[in-house]
């Protein structure tokens, strides 16, 4: 196996956890290599067919990741089939990569490591950096040999929380951070600017909840800010702490899916957990606390 070097320039960002991006250049300089997958997983499904990064297979974060009845994940199984069909087996680097400033990306990395597939990384810069510096992109879709690979129990405790657990999260006074847009924050939007309404039934933040939108920790080109820049937005401004027991949420995971990743990898946070019933789940709940405006 081929264990991705931390590249100069991430390395000098001064992450916690450099190991878990790589470089655009050390991908471009690795898409044959045998041992690796790239997987995009993208908010726009069809921006695969229309050109990926060679040798980059398809993660569909709807139809492949969750399950087809139940708001849930895939069990044990699905996941197994999964990778075995993509040709991932323990010893295969999985690279991820997608849209959005890598918004699905680290959504489906974070699938991943609910079943302890810890041998992943993200690309930093994701499929925004990697098109704007004119690499190569290709239509064709490769296959690789089948695995045997054997899958470990789903296991949700460490990073994922529930509505219940949020509840009394939230009763403790613990620390909650809104990922979402300011007008989704304050209650003047339900939904994303320019998205449709995904069915909430009210409009606000969980009581205490800190504004931090997502996207303040992605430069214009898609790859993420320095850790001095990100302390000085989640702890100078927020007051947040590496020892702090954080939960992140947004509308169904996605968005505090990379605040998760931010937080947990690039300044070393170790108990931070995605709720990925988000507000879809709290703005419908009965008697759910809700506050509306900022924050006194």
């Amino acid at each position: 196996m081929t264990a991705p070097a931390v590249a100069p320039e991430i390395a000098a960002k001064g992450y916690v956890h450099p190991e878990v991006l790589v470089s655009t250049q050390w991908l471009a300089d690795h898409l044959g290599d045998p041992s690796i997958r790239i997987l995009e997983s993208d908010e726009d499904v069809l921006l695969y067919d229309m050109g990926h990064v060679p040798n980059a297979q398809k993660i569909d974060w709807h139809m492949d990741l969750n399950d087809r009845v139940q708001r849930d994940y895939i069990t044990r199984e699905g996941f197994e089939r999964l990778l075995r069909a993509k040709g991932i087996d323990d010893s295969t680097t999985v690279v991820f990569y997608g849209d959005k400033n890598n918004w699905w990306a680290c959504y489906a990395f974070w699938v991943f490591q609910l079943f302890g597939f810890t041998n992943a990384r993200v690309l930093d810069g994701g499929r925004v950096k990697w098109e704007a510096e004119g690499r190569p992109m290709v239509t064709d879709v490769p296959t690789f040999p089948p695995t045997n690979y054997v899958a470990s129990e789903r296991s949700d405790d460490r990073i994922r929380a529930f509505y219940t657990e949020v509840r009394s999260h939230q009763a403790a006074s613990l620390p909650l951070v809104d990922v979402r847009s300011p007008q989704e924050y304050t209650g003047e939007r339900t939904h994303m600017a320019d998205y449709p309404q995904e069915g909430t039934l009210r409009g606000g933040h969980i009581p205490g909840a800190r504004s931090i939108p997502w996207a303040r920790a992605a430069n214009p080109d898609g790859s993420f800010k320095p850790a001095a820049e990100l302390r000085a937005i989640y702890e100078v401004e927020h007051g947040l702490k590496a020892g702090d027991d954080v939960v992140a949420y947004c509308r169904i995971g996605e968005r505090s899916s990379h605040t998760w990743f931010v937080l947990t990898y690039l300044l070393g946070y170790e108990k931070v957990r995605n709720y990925d019933g988000s507000w879809t789940e709290w703005g419908n709940a009965v008697r759910s606390p809700i506050r509306q405006g900022a924050e006194p």
